[in-house]
């Protein structure tokens, strides 16, 4: 009986099986997503089944959000430059570098070049590694002594950049040319090492209004990256790395440079947006630059122009180049001890829903 009944099962078995195959052969079958189907009759909507892609948030980045701010001036213009008019920006979404570029991750940098390791990875559209001349790469260490009249600074010209102890202090003797090289380096070794199908968007300078956005921290004006108007908190303590009064350097716990992580951060979680050391953006300088500009995401580019502007004030500079709103700038081929830089990346997404945070950071 157990015979007869298996033989009964077996039609009813291979009937199901022909009837699952031949719909996944493509035969007799209907089914499908409603855009399938309505591709089918003749409309257009779109190449179906696309991978779906989210922006990762690299490591010791922050989100900063879309807004619009007042840029330009914050407090008196002591040294009559007249070169900062106040003006209303709206600036798209993008990741910061939390902290300034650091010696050590700068040291990665040379070390791939150093190595011949531009090669390595899955590249997806980009197609050839970028080329790079190590010798025009190196930090330029006599900035320590150089940059100063009469200064001795031989110890930071031997172990600044070299020594493990400064591995967390920011890289200086570094030219806006040179800074422009990491990124470009930082976005293919993202690229290159990253598995899926679409890269990611490329690291670059900030420009001048997206490096004001973000040191105003969310605030609409704000004369130091914490506010202001005071350099000090209420317990006493200077806010930032910088030159206080008459030349009393150590008041704020550093003669030179301090770590990056020092300080406290300012409502987007930036350090050092003020002092430690200035920093390199993508605009080329101009003193009408602000007039000119569109008001939605402005950056003056101008490569016939050899001086880049320069942010933030540093450990050597006065209050007054602490301030958001205060403009200077360098040639683009100069390095100085006093001038380092952070990298930003354009979010692709929807205006003002930046939901990655780094909890929630997917694997690559």
């Amino acid at each position: 009986m157990y015979k007869k009944m298996n033989f009964r099962i077996l039609p009813i078995t291979l009937g199901l099986a022909v009837a699952t195959l031949l719909p996944g052969c493509g035969l007799f079958n209907k089914k499908g997503t409603a855009s399938e189907k309505a591709n089918r009759r003749g409309e257009v909507t779109g190449v179906p089944k696309r991978e779906s892609w989210q922006q990762n948030l690299p490591i010791d980045m922050v989100p900063v959000k879309a807004g619009t701010f007042w840029m330009g001036q914050s407090d008196e213009d002591i040294a009559y430059t007249q070169s900062s008019m106040n003006k209303q920006i709206t600036i798209s979404e993008f990741f910061m570098d939390k902290y300034e570029v650091s010696n050590n991750k700068y040291r990665q940098f040379l070390e791939a070049v150093k190595n011949g390791q531009l090669e390595t990875g899955t590249p997806t559209t980009l197609k050839e590694p970028p080329t790079f001349n190590l010798d025009e790469l190196k930090p330029d260490t006599t900035v320590w002594s150089t940059s100063f009249s009469y200064h001795y600074g031989d110890p930071l010209m031997e172990f600044y950049f070299d020594h493990p102890a400064f591995d967390n202090y920011p890289v200086v003797g570094i030219s806006w040319d040179q800074a422009k090289q990491y990124c470009e380096w930082r976005t293919y070794h993202m690229r290159a090492n990253d598995e899926s199908e679409y890269d990611m968007t490329p690291f670059r300078l900030p420009s001048e209004a997206e490096w004001e956005y973000a040191a105003k921290g969310g605030k609409d004006v704000a004369k130091y990256p914490w506010g202001g108007p005071y350099l000090k908190n209420k317990r006493g303590c200077l806010m930032a790395n910088f030159k206080p009064g008459r030349g009393n350097y150590i008041d704020d716990g550093f003669p030179y440079t301090a770590p990056v992580d020092v300080f406290a951060p300012n409502g987007f979680g930036l350090y050092n947006m003020s002092g430690n050391v200035a920093e390199w953006v993508l605009d080329a300088y101009a003193a009408t630059s602000n007039s000119i500009t569109w008001d939605l995401n402005p950056v003056y580019d101008d490569p016939n122009e050899p001086r880049k502007i320069v942010r933030g004030g540093s450990w050597k500079d006065i209050a007054h180049y602490l301030e958001t709103s205060t403009r200077t700038y360098e040639y683009e081929d100069v390095a100085q001890a006093h001038i380092g830089f952070r990298t930003v990346m354009t979010f692709i997404g929807r205006s003002g829903s930046m939901d990655v945070k780094s909890a929630k950071r997917r694997k690559r």
